[in-house]
């Protein structure tokens, strides 16, 4: 484990310690947030390793907030369970052939001048046969703006010109062009869902195959703590890259992210993954 990491959980087990959890006391949100914290970095560090005392976090998140800790044994579930097998290329067969169904691209970090980089391109070009099998499905692209000369450039948006000029009908796009990081994608795609194609129930996610775990479990965990159980992740498509990987602690701090908490969730991401150079959150920069 690395150093930060290292703090975050003996800064977040000395809170979490510090945090009063005695019948009849009121619990604040602030209070839930933390203890849920300490969860995740928890699981995120160490893993089934970490299951004894994940357990006694969890009851004590129980006797504070039974609805949260009933939500968070959930995602952990779906963190803990196996992954959907990654189909590379396309989707597979048996998927609705209706526009209840939503194909999500996520994006890539952009080039300075705000051109696509390889790894977003080949993650279109599955998006595109994925589209041309289903094509009544809808289609997000979701990404904000991560081109450091060109700040009007958005990965979404340079996507959705990508497909439209390869043929894919533009009334089938929806543009995301907000988010910058896989938590906000799932965020934010979920909002724009919410409001324009609410007929929408089940959703395949696009991407690099290192990141479809990531992304199903942003994904399904952000319709969780919405109590939305009407929309979930069925499938995936995935290019194949050369290399790769996103170990738990990053995301732990995607999870945290979900929560609001971007300081410590950015702590992390620098802390454990090379992450294309991320611009900071919008209240940093």
């Amino acid at each position: 484990m690395k150093r930060m990491t290292a703090l975050i959980l003996t800064f977040l087990l000395l809170v979490c310690a510090a945090v009063p959890a005695c019948a009849g006391q009121a619990v604040s949100e602030e209070d839930i947030w933390e203890s849920v914290e300490q969860i995740l970095v928890l699981y995120g560090s160490r893993g089934e390793e970490a299951a004894g005392e994940i357990e006694e976090r969890l009851k004590e998140l129980e006797a504070k907030d039974p609805a949260a800790a009933e939500k968070w044994r959930e995602i952990l579930e779906l963190w803990r369970g196996e992954e959907l097998r990654v189909h590379e290329n396309v989707l597979p067969d048996g998927l609705p052939e209706t526009d209840e169904l939503c194909l999500v691209g996520l994006g890539f970090q952009l080039n300075p001048d705000g051109s696509m980089r390889e790894e977003l391109i080949e993650r279109l070009k599955v998006l595109k046969s994925c589209a041309e099998k289903y094509p009544n499905a809808l289609i997000v692209c979701t990404g904000g703006g991560t081109a450091k000369d060109r700040p009007e450039a958005t990965e979404a948006g340079e996507m959705a010109k990508w497909l439209r000029e390869n043929g894919v009908d533009s009334a089938r796009i929806l543009v995301e062009d907000r988010s910058q990081t896989t938590a906000q994608n799932a965020i934010f795609t979920l909002d724009l869902l919410a409001k324009q194609a609410p007929q929408v129930t089940k959703l395949a996610i696009v991407s690099s195959d290192y990141h479809i775990a990531t992304g199903t479990l942003l994904f399904g965990a952000e319709a969780i703590l919405r109590g939305d159980a009407g929309i979930g992740v069925i499938s995936n498509a995935a290019w194949k890259a050369p290399s790769g990987s996103l170990p738990p602690m990053f995301q732990a701090g995607a999870l945290i992210e979900l929560l609001g908490d971007t300081k410590t969730a950015y702590d992390i991401y620098f802390d454990t993954y090379d992450i294309h150079e991320l611009l900071p959150p919008r209240s940093e920069q």
